[in-house]
């Protein structure tokens, strides 16, 4: 409850709630100290930023186990908490992405340095494998600006992404359910940054704006990269980041925890996109069942 970037606002969460009373669907909201609870019911949907180390992936995995419905699950949680594998994943498919290098903690120096900037340019933007929510991320623009940023996430992971750096006014955002596009929003980068978030160094943060949009009024080439992304990781609920540029479509990221607020993602929806989830439950509930002899 306390989460400073919580996936879903309060008014999200009370529209879950409300939408699955008309469904008859008992929504219950539990916390990290409810683990022990998780046999209690059919499905876990987790609203708490993902990580591997983390409660939630603890959480998705005694819910597999315990035969629940997930969203997300464990493969999810894995694939999206790694943008190496990511990166690797929509590289060897054939989906466009960023000029990116991979840098080694064991490997990485001066020569090494050079290398990659002679490769991307600057300014180029490093990231850590596992970073969310605009943190984890770094831009340089000159060779001391990369060592010193580099040094500064490998302290965090082993591996890092160094990208080229690809500036638009907004990245697009489409949500996918179980392969299926659900919303398309555009994200705008905060004033006077490169980043949707920018983190102020005394913990206060600044966000841009937004703008929803029909399903039919986004560039076909967005939906479709999106849905083809999305499907490469499983058939849960994500949320698939790209920009549009002069060479075309290229993916950011794939988010296996996308933000569903009240008043955003739903601004044109309404509750037919909590419908949509709610009744992927209700399906899964059901074939669930249907398998038990």
């Amino acid at each position: 409850p306390t989460e400073t970037h919580p996936p879903s606002s309060e008014g999200a969460l009370q529209r879950f709630e409300r939408v699955g009373a008309r469904l008859r669907i008992d929504v219950e909201r539990i916390t990290r100290r409810d683990f022990d609870r998780i046999p209690e019911f059919d499905a876990l949907f987790i609203r708490t930023t993902t990580a591997i180390d983390h409660y939630t992936y603890q959480f998705a995995r005694k819910a597999e186990l315990e035969g629940l419905a997930v969203i997300d699950d464990t493969q999810s949680i894995l694939r999206c908490a790694n943008k190496v594998y990511l990166h690797e994943l929509l590289q060897r498919e054939g989906l466009p992405t960023p000029r990116t290098e991979t840098l080694n903690r064991a490997t990485f120096d001066e020569t090494a340095a050079r290398s990659v900037a002679d490769k991307l340019g600057y300014p180029l933007v490093l990231k850590v494998p596992d970073g969310s929510f605009s943190r984890g991320a770094i831009k340089a623009g000159d060779l001391t600006q990369l060592q010193q940023g580099a040094a500064t996430l490998m302290k965090r992971s082993r591996l890092i992404l160094a990208q080229e750096y690809v500036y638009t006014e907004f990245d697009w955002r489409v949500g996918v359910l179980h392969g299926q596009a659900l919303f398309v929003c555009q994200y705008m980068m905060s004033r006077n940054h490169w980043q949707i978030i920018r983190h102020d160094g005394d913990g206060r943060f600044t966000e841009g704006g937004f703008r929803t949009l029909a399903l039919e009024a986004a560039p076909t080439a967005v939906i479709d990269t999106a849905v083809r992304a999305a499907r490469l990781i499983g058939d849960g609920l994500y949320g698939v980041d790209l920009k549009v540029t002069a060479q075309g479509v290229v993916i950011i990221e794939i988010n296996d925890n996308p933000n569903l607020d009240r008043g955003v993602e739903d601004q044109l929806a309404g509750d037919s996109v909590y419908e949509a989830i709610l009744r992927e439950f209700m399906t899964r509930i059901d074939a669930g069942s249907a398998s038990i002899p």
